[in-house]
């Protein structure tokens, strides 16, 4: 693989067609990368698009094509609520794709829940934030503290946040630990883990993958060169590719010099 670490933007129609062609995309991929390693490890986001890609993976006629048993699942965040809770990530990513495919339990690496036999207690967020850390170094290429990650989805909010690092928090500065804990957050549920920045720009690929009118303004201004505190999504870049997969509306405000065909 050659080192590009180019960024480009991808435009679809709608979000259907976006969903279907990250997911096409993402099933070549990983057919690739299991050409040339033993094992990938991608790591999962929420969020309505990203959700409706994991939905078309499982649709998908290649999705059968893939060894999942080779495949390992993470999460860039997680909202701190019950296993069961419909808002988790976690369930979500069950629902659309990873109860229909044959993926060991142990690859699946969820982030702890609030109703955890475990996490009872005034540390329980401490306590999980330590166990995903944990996790992540249990599993990591030699002298990292975290896997080599091939592919990273994440979504962008309206206000530039991905993963749950928010604008003017001090989480997109984070550079030392693997796992943050985000309390009072400006977007519900206020209690959150979150990857750092370093943990998901260490991904070979992160694809970022949005749709809608009101993430126009902050992708403009995270491909115009606004600060990371500003718009977190301006400080995310893969080490060979960063992607962002838009619908039309989405890309209302990206330069059409950073436009490539879909």
């Amino acid at each position: 693989m050659t080192m590009t670490n180019d960024r480009r933007v991808l435009v679809h129609q709608n979000k259907q067609a976006l969903a279907g062609s990250v997911a096409a995309r993402f099933l070549t991929n990983m057919v690739d990368v299991l050409q040339e390693q033993d094992e990938a490890h991608v790591v999962l986001t929420g969020g309505s698009v990203g959700i409706a890609v994991l939905a078309a993976i499982n649709e998908s006629a290649a999705r059968d094509t893939i060894d999942w048993s080779r495949v390992s699942f993470w999460w860039g965040d997680e909202r701190w609520v019950p296993r069961a809770d419909p808002e988790r990530n976690e369930l979500q990513a069950r629902d659309a794709l990873l109860n229909h495919i044959d993926v060991p339990p142990a690859n699946i690496h969820a982030f702890g829940a609030s109703d955890d036999p475990h996490t009872a207690g005034e540390d329980a967020l401490e306590a999980a934030a330590a166990r995903y850390t944990a996790e992540l170094l249990a599993h990591a290429t030699e002298g990292a503290q975290y896997p080599r990650f091939d592919v990273t989805f994440l979504g962008v909010g309206p206000d530039g946040h991905i993963a749950s690092l928010f604008p003017h928090r001090s989480g997109i500065r984070e550079r030392d630990a693997s796992v943050i804990i985000v309390r009072d957050s400006p977007k519900p549920p206020a209690d959150r883990l979150s990857m750092t920045r370093p943990v998901l720009n260490s991904s070979d690929r992160v694809w970022l993958v949005l749709a809608g009118s009101d993430k126009a303004s902050a992708l403009g201004l995270a491909l115009a060169g606004a600060s990371r505190d500003e718009v977190p999504a301006a400080g995310i870049k893969g080490r060979y590719r960063t992607m962002f997969f838009v619908d039309s509306d989405a890309a209302a405000q990206v330069p059409e010099n950073l436009i490539s065909p879909a």
